[in-house]
């Protein structure tokens, strides 16, 4: 019972207590590029997450013949194999969104999520600790990036997955788009305040101020 439990809080503690986007600050590069449609947004949170976890169960299974002093060309290795395929079932099978994704799918290889986890948890746990971590961290990854990729393309089209939600202006509705939603600095204020409204919920979260500033009568140090 205690093992499940285990399992369970490593699977759900990086959705919002550990998220790995709004907490630590990673991979927020493909937040902010890949998220101006739902449908972009999810293929690169699949993409993203069957790479992570997959490779955390290959590196985490040959976790003891790997020497230290080359682990991350092992890593990286291992990694860009599987974003090698994941790109090729992409190009074969959703030609559009592939060219959508443009370069950002091949950047997974180097996204600091998946090095992240594969150094800091994969190399030091078991097959099945280390693909649930994986998973888990993936799961908050792509709740980010969908969160975010549905409120551009929401707002910034007016549709969902190109579906039409909001009747536009030109065709005698009441909606007219926000075309700013669509240009890379919404990601990043949206980001923002995802990141704001968590640590309003969630002040553990906050880092400590690094400078606090001294009480009326008291000398400044």
């Amino acid at each position: 019972m205690a093992a499940r439990f285990d399992i369970w809080s490593t699977l759900t503690a990086p959705l919002v207590q550990q998220n790995p986007v709004t907490l630590q600050i990673l991979g927020i590069c493909s937040a902010l590029a890949v998220t101006t449609s739902l449908a972009t947004a999810l293929t690169m949170a699949a993409s993203l997450t069957v790479v992570l976890t997959l490779s955390a169960g290959i590196i985490s299974g040959i976790r003891r013949h790997i020497p230290d002093t080359i682990r991350l060309i092992v890593q990286i290795i291992i990694i860009a194999s599987l974003v090698i395929v994941i790109d090729q079932v992409l190009q074969a099978w959703f030609a559009e969104i592939s060219r959508a994704l443009s370069v950002f799918v091949g950047l997974i290889t180097t996204n600091c999520l998946v090095l992240g986890r594969t150094e800091a948890f994969a190399r030091h746990n078991p097959p099945l600790p280390a693909m649930v971590d994986a998973f888990g961290n993936g799961l908050g990854y792509s709740l980010v990036l969908l969160v975010i990729g549905a409120a551009r393309e929401l707002f910034g089209k007016g549709e969902l997955m190109g579906w039409q939600v909001f009747a536009l202006a030109e065709n005698g509705g009441w909606f007219t788009p926000l075309s700013l939603m669509l240009l890379p600095p919404a990601a990043f204020f949206l980001l923002g305040l995802l990141v704001w409204a968590i640590r309003t919920v969630q002040p553990e979260q906050a880092e400590a101020p690094d400078h606090v500033a001294p009480l009326a009568g008291e000398p400044a140090e």
